[in-house]
C-alpha cells in the first residue's frame, strides 16, 4: 500500500491511497478459509464446501471489508509517522472512491479529504488585561441565603383556611352530566395544590375554603398539564389523554408551609450539631458561605473572561468547509441548517481547544491522577449538596469519587475540567487582573450583554 499527500492549501489536503493485490489478498484468503469451515449450505457436508463457491458468495463483502481495515490502519499510520496534526477525520472523496469494480480490479486508489491543524502563536503579556468582580454583601443577599435554608429546612403545618400557597389533601371524584358523583371514579387522599389552579375563578372559590368543603371544576380547564391531572388522579400520565369533564374536590386537610425559625435547630440541621451556638455565630458563617459563593461566582466569571480573550487575541484560519462536511458527516441527526446555525459556536469552542492544548503543551501542563480524584471529589460534593447532604465525610465522598472516575464519559468531562483549569491559571499568571467591585445586580447584568 503507498500513501501520498496532495497539499490543497495550508489548511487542506487529499491523501492518495494505492491498494494493491499484495496488500489483502492474503488476508481475504484467510477469512474465507475460515468461513469455508464453517459454512452450512444445502447439499454439502459441513467443511466440504468448494473454495470457489464461498469465494463467489463472500468473496467480494470479505475483500471491501478487509481493504477497509488495511485502509483505515494505513491511514492512521501515516498521520502519526507524519505527524500530521488533524482536525475531525479522513473523508472519503466519493467521486473517486465509487467507481470501483471488485470483479475486475486488482489495484484500486482511494482519495480521502483531511483537514489540517492550522500554526498559530499564543502571546501574552501584562498588558492584556482581564477584569475580575468582586461581589459586595448586602442585606438582600444575605436574606436570600437566609431563606434559602429556612426554606429548605421548613415544614407543613395545618391551616383551618385556604390560602393561595397551600397544598390541598382531600377526596376527588369525576360528575355525571347531571352533577352527581360517578363513585369507581372517586379517588381519597389526593393532594392539589392551589398555586398551579389555571382557572381564576376556580382559584378563588378554593381561597377561604375550610375542611369539608367542596369545590367543582372542569378539570381540563382548570388544570391544562396533565402531569398535574395525573397526580391529582393518583396515575400515570399516559392514562389522562382523554380524561374530561367536570369533578369536585372535597377538602380534609389544608397544609401551610412554614420556613424554619432561626433558632437552634435550624442552626444544627444547617451546619451540624453543637458547631454554631448563636445567631450572631450563625450569621458570620452564613457570611462566610456567601463570600465562598461570591468568589466562585467572581472566578467562573474571570475564568470565561480570560478564556475569551485569549480567543478573540489569537488568530488563525481553520478549514471551514471541510469542518462542515465533517460535522454532516459524523452526525447523522444535524441537518445542514443546524450546522449553519450553531457553526460560529462550534469553530468557537474549536479554537478554545487548539489553543489550550497548545498552552498546555507548551508548559507541560499535565492531568495527573489525583487532579482527577480532587476534581471528581468536588463534583461529589456538589451532588451531595443538592440532596440535602452537606456533612458527608471525605471517606464517603472518595468512595463516589472514585466510582465516578470508572465511567468513561464522566472521566472525559472531569478530565477536561482539569486540564481547562490548568490552562486558565497559566494564562491569569501572565496577564493583568483589574479588580473592580460590583452589586449582585451589576454583576447578573454581565451576563445580559
Amino acid at each position: 500500500m503507498n500513501i501520498t499527500r496532495e497539499n490543497i492549501d495550508e489548511l487542506n489536503a487529499v491523501l492518495k491511497v494505492q491498494v494493491v493485490k499484495d496488500d489483502y489478498e492474503e488476508k481475504v484468503n484467510e477469512v474465507l478459509k475460515d468461513y469455508k469451515k464453517k459454512a452450512n449450505i444445502k447439499g454439502f457436508r459441513p467443511g466440504k464446501v468448494p473454495f470457489g463457491l464461498i469465494k463467489k458468495m463472500y468473496g467480494n463483502s470479505v475483500q471491501l471489508e478487509e481493504m477497509n481495515k488495511i485502509i483505515s490502519g494505513g491511514i492512521s499510520n501515516y498521520i502519526t509517522e507524519e505527524k500530521l496534526e488533524i482536525l475531525g477525520d479522513p473523508l472519503p472523496k466519493t467521486d473517486n472512491n465509487e467507481n470501483i469494480d471488485l470483479d475486475t480490479q486488482e489495484e484500486f486508489e482511494f482519495h480521502f479529504e483531511i483537514g489540517l491543524a492550522p500554526e498559530f502563536e499564543v502571546n501574552l503579556t501584562g498588558r492584556n488585561k482581564v477584569p475580575y468582580y468582586e461581589i459586595k454583601i448586602d442585606k438582600k443577599l444575605r436574606n436570600d441565603f437566609l431563606n434559602n435554608y429556612r426554606r429548605r429546612f421548613g415544614t407543613y403545618e395545618d391551616a383551618d383556611e385556604v390560602n393561595e400557597d397551600d397544598v390541598l389533601r382531600g377526596n376527588i371524584v369525576k360528575l355525571s352530566d347531571e352533577g352527581e358523583p360517578i363513585e369507581k371514579t372517586s379517588k381519597n387522599d389526593s393532594s392539589l395544590s392551589v398555586k398551579v389552579i389555571k382557572d381564576e375563578t376556580v382559584k378563588k372559590n378554593f381561597i377561604g375554603s375550610k375542611p369539608g368543603d367542596s369545590i367543582e371544576f372542569d378539570i381540563r380547564k382548570t388544570f391544562p398539564n396533565e402531569y398535574e391531572i395525573a397526580g391529582l388522579l393518583q396515575t400515570d400520565h399516559n392514562n389522562v389523554a382523554f380524561v374530561d369533564g367536570k369533578y369536585r374536590f372535597t377538602i380534609n386537610a389544608i397544609n401551610r408551609f412554614k420556613m424554619a425559625d432561626v433558632n437552634q435547630e435550624l442552626f444544627d440541621r444547617v451546619y451540624g450539631e453543637g458547631a454554631v451556638k448563636s445567631e450572631d455565630e450563625f450569621m458570620n458563617k452564613l457570611d462566610d458561605e456567601i463570600r465562598e459563593n461570591l468568589k466562585k461566582e467572581s472566578e467562573y466569571k474571570l475564568n470565561l473572561d480570560a478564556r475569551n480573550m485569549v480567543i478573540d487575541k489569537t488568530s488563525f484560519g481553520l478549514p471551514e468547509e471541510f469542518l462542515k462536511k465533517w460535522l454532516l458527516k459524523t452526525n447523522k441527526n444535524l441537518t445542514g441548517e443546524q450546522v449553519e446555525k450553531d457553526f460560529d459556536d462550534f469553530l468557537r469552542d474549536l479554537r478554545w481547544q487548539l489553543i489550550r492544548n497548545k498552552i498546555a503543551k507548551e508548559n507541560e501542563i499535565k492531568v495527573e491522577e489525583q487532579d482527577m480524584l480532587n476534581e471528581a471529589r468536588v463534583f461529589t460534593r456538589m451532588q451531595f449538596q443538592q440532596y440535602g447532604i452537606f456533612n458527608a465525610e471525605d471517606s464517603q465522598l472518595e468512595s463516589y469519587a472514585r466510582e465516578i472516575l470508572k465511567k468513561e464519559e464522566d472521566y472525559r468531562r472531569i478530565a477536561d475540567k482539569v486540564i481547562d483549569d490548568k490552562v486558565i491559571n497559566k494564562i491569569k499568571e501572565e496577564i493583568k487582573i483589574d479588580t473592580k467591585k460590583v452589586s449582585t445586580e451589576e454583576f447578573n447584568n454581565l451576563f445580559t450583554k
